[in-house]
Order: C-alpha cells, then structure tokens, then sequence
C-alpha cells in the first residue's frame, strides 16, 4: 500500500505519514536519545535520530523531505542531519524529493515576509509557526500543536500531490491554485519551470518600465539644442 511521508529535518524532526487515500495514519516528532550537547546534536543522537527514521520507512513509500534553507545558522549540524536521513532513506531501497523551504510555505499561501513595501521583515520564530498552522487549516483542516509535524503534513501533501500527477491520477490543472501547481510543476520539470520564471521576470520587468513621454504635437525629433529628458 503507498503511503505518503513528509519529513521535517532537524534536532526535532517532524514525520507525518498519510495513508494511500491521503489522510494522516501517524504523526510523530523524532529526537534522537542520548547525550546532548549545547546549540546542536551529539553523535549518539544523530544515529538514535537516523535509526528511527529508518525503522518508520516502509516498501513503497513516496518520501518527501524539506531541504537545507538558505542562511541557515546551524549549517554544519543541519547538513548532518539531512546527510543522515538522506542514507537511511537510500538503505531502505526508497528515492525521495526535495522540496525548497520557501516552497513550503508557497504550497499554503505563507509569503516569507510580513510588512508593507519598503519595511517588510522576514518571516520567523513564532510568526512563521503561527502562520503556517492557519495555512494549514484553511487549505486542508489539518491542526496539530507540533508545528514540527504541521510542516511534515504539508511536505506529506506536496509528496502525494507529485505522486499523483507523475501517475497519471491527476494532472496540474486539476490543483486550481496557481501557487500549488507551480510548486509541483518546480519539483517535477525543473529545468521547465525555470523557463517559465524566466519569462515571467521578463515580462513583469517590462510591464513595470515606465512610458517614454510623448512626442510633442506634429514633431518627432529634438532640435539640436534640445535637452533629452527621458
């Protein structure tokens, strides 16, 4: 049976399995056991960590994982532990996409910044979680008070919605919100959908270049004298 499985990499690493109907059969929290250390993972622990998730993969799965996101201020403890489930899904036999962070948050309509134009500031801490816990609930009626699995869940999500158009069950244009079936269409035509952001850039820069000023009446050119304003 294929189950669907978003993973949350961290020190706390949220795992959520959906069933082959795409509803929630486990939602769990990993911490690897053993010996702490300040401000990162201890050795001991990472392997606890990479043991649990190697015991909860199963034959079959489709595994979706968060990748590393940019400016990360634990980079080398962080590297570690997505090196580390990385192995342990390639030792079950299993394949596995990645998705952006920020492509996470697009999948339910969380911008990365709050603000207006001019003073925005980055999305964090307690604001991201809180955010990303309403996008879930308004796109899927999912609530949870880990925002570790929260995150999972929506990984899961964007896990079985790439399945399903890679199988043929759906297609993008069954996912009505342009912001969904660009994350999917990223994570399945790469090279096709940085084309299309592309072209997009092009046009939005053109359409923003303000209009040259008109001519004056019955002249087309500037006397020699003239000065080009524009």
């Amino acid at each position: 049976m294929t189950r669907f499985i978003g993973i949350d990499p961290a020190t706390n690493t949220g795992v959520v399995i959906l069933g082959a109907n795409g509803n929630p059969i486990r939602e769990v929290v990993l911490k690897g056991k053993g010996k702490s250390a300040p401000g990162g993972i201890t050795q001991e622990q990472r392997v606890s960590l990479e043991n649990q998730v190697y015991s909860i993969l199963k034959p079959d799965d489709v595994v979706m994982k968060e990748g590393i996101a940019n400016g990360n201020k634990m980079l080398i403890t962080t590297a570690k532990i997505h090196g580390g489930i990385e192995s342990m899904i390639t030792r079950r036999g299993l394949k596995y996409d990645e998705v952006a962070p920020n492509a996470v948050k697009k999948f339910v309509n969380v911008s990365g910044w709050i603000g207006e134009p001019g003073s925005k500031q980055r999305l964090e801490g307690d604001a991201k979680k809180e955010a990303m816990a309403a996008a879930a609930l308004e796109h899927f009626g999912y609530s949870n008070p880990r925002h570790d699995v929260v995150d999972a869940y929506i990984i899961a999500k964007i896990g079985e919605a790439v399945y399903r158009v890679r199988s043929g069950e759906k297609t993008l244009d069954d996912f009505k919100l342009d912001y969904q079936r660009e994350v999917i269409w990223s994570i399945i035509d790469p090279t096709g959908y940085k084309e299309y952001e592309k072209t997009r850039k092009k046009k939005s820069k053109k359409s923003n270049k303000r209009p040259g000023k008109p001519a004056a009446a019955g002249s087309h050119t500037h006397s020699a004298e003239q000065p080009f304003l524009f």
